[in-house]
C-alpha cells in the first residue's frame, strides 16, 4: 500500500479519523485541567569520615562505619535503609507522606546521596525535602549506635546543596497529555482502515452475489482509474530502517525518549502502522510457514508484561517507571522489524536484496571505523542534527594499549565489533554466491575484508571471539581446497596486522592471557558485578525488576546480557532470551538440511554462524542494550524465518501412497 492509497482511505473514512482525533484530543484536554500539578524538591547530602580517621580505628567488625574508607558501602547501607518500609511509616509519621526517592547522586565520584520528594503542594514539598535530609542523618547515626560503633568514629552526613526550591514537573504532565491524545489518533488510523477493509468485504460480497444472480461469471470486473506506481514494499521500508540505524550514530536520540528513541526506531514504529493498515485493509497477509519469529516474538512479549506488572508492583521510583516504559517501546520496535521481515516480504528475491544491503551498510560502517582507528578520533562525536541529542553524556575516545579503539557510528566499541561480528557469515557467504560470480571480485569481497578486517581494530576480547567463532563454525563446512585457502589467507592476515600495525596482535594475545589467569581488572570488575546480581534475583525470582529498569545510573553496569536479563527480567525472561538465541540456531540448520543448492546450504550456515555468534558474545556485554546490534540481531532472526519458509515451500513433497512418483522438475526427467 502506498501513501497515495492511505490517504485515500483516510479520506474516505474521514468520520472515523477525526471523532477519535476529536475525543483524543478532548480526554487531553480533560488531563490537562484535571491532574494537578506536580512538583520536585532535591537535596544532595555527602558522607564524611569520624573525627578520628587521623587514627587506626578499632575493628568493630562493622562495615557501616569504615572509616578510612570509600564510604560507599555505607552510601549503599543508608540508602536501602531509607527506602526500606520502616523508614516509609517513619517518615509518614514525621509527615512526609508523598512519594520520595533516594539514590547515590549522579555522575558523583565520591559517597553523595540525592534526596528528593515529589507531590501536589509546592510549600509541602520543601518542607518534606527537609525533614527527610534531616532524617537521613538521624537514620545514619542510628545504624551505626545499634551496631556498637564509638561515637568518636560514628561517619557523619553533611548537605552539600540545600533543600531546592519546588519546581513544577511539567514534562510528565505533558507526556500524560500526549500520550492521550496520540492514543486518540492512532486509535482513529487503525479503526479508519479496519471500517474501510469491513466495507470494501461487504461490497465484494454483494457484488458477488449480484453477478451471479445475473449469470455472470464470477469475477469482478476490473476497476477503471488511474494506472498507479509500485507501491512500496517491506524490503523498501526496512531499507530505510538500515539507513537511519547506520548511518545516524546510535548515541543521537529524540528528546525524552532515551538510549530507545534513535530515528531508526522511531521510523521502524511508523513502518508497523504501515503495515497494518495494509493488513487490515487485507491487501497483505503473512507469508505461509514464517510463523516460528512471530511466536517466539509472541512468547517474549509476554515475558516483559510480566516483568512490566512485576516493577509496578514493587514500588518503584520515577526513574525506574520510565525505563520500563522505554523497555516496552523498545519491545515493539523488535516485534515491527520481525512482523515486517517475516510477514511482509513475500518475494525471496527482495530479501536477498534486504541482506546485500544491510551488508553493504555494515560493511560502511566498517569502513569509518578504520578512519577513527588511525586518526585516534571518533567521527561520530563531530556529527550533531537538529531535534536530537546525546542520551549519552560526554562520550570520550576510548584507549586500550596504545590503541584507539573505534566505535564509528554505534554508541560503544563493544557494540561495534559485536555487530560486525553478527554481519560477518553475511558477507562470507554473499562473497561465494555463484549469483553474484557475474560482479568484479573485489565488490564481493570488499565487505568480507572491511567487516573481517575491522574486528581487531577494537582491541577487544569480544571482537576476536566473534570472529573467531566466525571460522569455527564456517571454514569446517567448506570444501578442502577452500578450508585450506582460508586459513592459508587468515594466517596471511594475521602477520599483515603484525606488520602494518606494530603491537596490536601483542595487545590482544596479552589480553587473553590475563584473562585466562585472572589477572585483568577488566575481568574481576565483572565477575565481582555477577554476585551482585543475586540479591536482586532472591528478591524477584521469576519475573525480575522490571525490563529496561536496570539502569547504570540506578545500579551498575553487567557487561552481561543474561545477568541483566536475571535482574531484569528473572529466570523466566532468561529461559525466553535463550529460546529466541536457539530459535536462530535451529533456523540455520533447518535451511541447511532442507537447501537442495550449494548457496542455499553456506546461507543456512552462515544464519547458524550469526546465531551462535550472538549467544556467546552476550556474555560478554549487554548486547540488547545497544540499539544498532539488537535492530540487526532480529533483523537476522526474522531473515531467518522467512528465509526458512521460503525453502519449505520450495521443498519436494513427500511421496503418498496417492503419488508414490517423484516429482518432476524442469531439468530433470525421472528415469522409468
Amino acid at each position: 500500500m502506498s501513501l497515495r492509497d492511505m490517504g485515500a482511505v483516510l479520506r474516505r473514512r474521514w468520520y472515523v479519523m477525526a471523532s477519535l482525533t476529536l475525543l483524543g484530543l478532548l480526554a487531553g484536554l480533560h488531563l490537562y485541567r484535571s491532574v494537578p500539578v506536580e512538583y520536585r524538591s532535591e537535596s544532595s547530602v555527602a558522607l564524611l569520615d569520624s573525627t578520628a580517621v587521623a587514627e587506626l580505628a578499632p575493628t568493630f567488625g562493622n562495615p557501616i562505619s569504615n572509616a578510612g574508607g570509600s564510604l560507599v558501602v555505607t552510601a549503599d547501607v543508608l540508602i536501602r535503609t531509607l527506602s526500606g518500609a520502616d523508614a516509609a511509616r517513619a517518615l509518614h509519621g514525621l509527615g512526609v507522606t508523598d512519594p520520595y526517592a533516594v539514590g547515590f547522586a549522579a555522575n558523583a565520584s565520591g559517597p553523595m546521596l540525592t534526596l528528593s520528594v515529589t507531590g501536589t503542594d509546592r510549600d509541602k514539598v520543601l518542607q518534606e525535602t527537609n525533614l527527610l535530609t534531616s532524617f537521613a542523618g538521624e537514620q545514619l547515626n542510628a545504624l551505626q549506635s545499634a551496631a556498637g560503633v564509638q561515637p568518636a568514629y560514628f561517619v557523619q552526613t553533611a548537605p552539600v546543596v540545600l533543600p531546592q526550591t519546588p519546581v513544577p514537573l511539567l514534562k510528565s504532565r505533558y507526556q500524560q497529555v500526549l500520550g492521550v491524545v496520540i492514543l486518540g489518533t492512532t486509535a482513529g488510523f487503525t479503526l479508519s482502515f479496519v471500517t474501510d477493509g469491513a466495507l470494501a468485504a461487504r461490497s465484494r460480497r454483494r457484488a458477488a452475489l449480484r453477478a451471479a444472480r445475473d449469470r455472470l461469471p464470477g469475477r469482478l470486473p476490473g476497476r477503471r482509474g488511474r494506472r498507479r506506481g509500485r507501491s512500496p514494499d517491506a524490503a523498501a521500508l526496512l531499507t530505510g530502517y538500515l539507513a537511519l540505524a547506520f548511518f545516524i550514530p546510535s548515541n543521537l536520540t529524540l528528546p525524552g525518549l532515551g538510549g530507545v528513541g534513535t530515528p531508526a526506531n522511531a521510523y521502524a514504529l511508523l513502518c508497523l502502522l504501515w503495515y497494518l493498515a495494509t493488513w487490515l485493509t487485507g491487501r497483505i497477509r503473512p507469508v505461509p510457514g514464517t510463523r516460528l519469529p512471530r511466536i517466539v516474538m509472541l512468547v517474549l512479549t509476554l515475558a516483559v508484561l510480566g516483568s512490566y506488572l512485576a516493577n509496578a508492583t514493587r514500588g518503584s521510583s520515577h526513574k525506574e517507571i520510565l525505563g520500563a516504559d522505554r523497555g516496552l517501546i523498545g519491545l515493539l520496535v523488535w516485534v515491527s522489524l520481525v512482523v515486517l521481515v517475516t510477514a511482509g516480504i513475500h518475494d525471496r528475491a527482495r530479501l536477498d536484496v534486504l541482506l546485500r544491503r544491510m551488508v553493504v551498510m555494515g560493511a560502511v560502517v566498517a569502513a569509518i571505523g578504520y578512519y577513527d582507528f588511525f586518526t585516534a578520533t571518533n567521527i561520530a562525536d563531530g556529527i550533531s542534527i537538529p531535534g536530537l541529542q546525546s542520551s549519552v553524556p560526554q562520550i570520550a575516545t576510548l584507549d586500550r594499549g596504545s590503541f584507539t579503539r573505534p566505535r564509528s557510528t554505534t554508541a560503544q566499541p563493544l557494540e561495534f565489533g559485536g555487530m560486525l561480528a553478527l554481519l560477518l557469515p553475511f558477507a562470507v557467504q554473499q562473497a561465494f554466491d555463484p549469483a553474484r560470480r557475474h560482479l568484479a571480485r573485489w565488490r564481493r569481497w570488499a565487505p568480507v575484508v572491511l567487516m573481517g578486517g575491522a574486528l581487531p581494530l577494537t582491541v577487544s576480547r569480544t571482537s576476536i571471539i566473534g570472529a573467531l567463532l566466525v571460522v569455527l563454525v564456517m571454514v569446517p563446512r567448506w570444501k578442502p581446497e577452500r578450508r585450506w585457502a582460508a586459513i592459508g589467507l587468515l594466517c596471511g592476515a594475521v602477520a599483515a596486522f603484525k606488520v602494518i600495525i606494530p603491537g596490536l596482535i601483542g595487545t590482544i594475545t596479552a589480553l587473553f592471557a590475563s584473562f585466562l589467569s585472572n589477572g585483568d581488572s577488566s575481568t574481576q570488575a565483572r565477575t565481582v558485578k555477577y554476585g551482585a546480581i543475586v540479591p536482586y534475583l532472591e528478591q524477584r525470582p521469576l519475573f525480575g525488576r522490571g525490563f529496561g529498569t536496570f539502569t547504570p545510573n540506578l545500579y551498575f553496569f553487567t557487561d552481561n546480557q543474561y545477568m541483566l536479563t536475571l535482574a531484569e527480567m528473572g529466570l523466566v525472561g532468561l529461559a525466553v532470551l535463550l529460546v529466541l538465541f536457539f530459535t536462530g540456531i535451529h533456523q540455520g540448520g533447518a535451511i541447511r538440511r532442507l537447501a537442495r543448492t550449494e548457496s542455499d546450504r553456506e546461507l543456512g550456515q552462515a544464519f547458524f554462524a550469526s546465531a551462535v555468534v550472538s549467544l556467546v558474545i552476550s556474555a560478554t556485554f549487554d548486547s540488547l542494550s545497544f540499539p544498532m546490534f539488537a535492530g540487526m540481531f532480529f533483523l537476522t532472526i526474522a531473515a531467518g524465518g522467512s528465509y526458512l519458509g521460503f525453502i519449505r515451500r520450495a521443498a519436494p513433497k513427500p511421496r503418498t501412497a496417492e503419488s508414490p512418483c517423484p516429482p518432476v522438475t524442469p531439468n530433470r526427467v525421472p528415469v522409468p
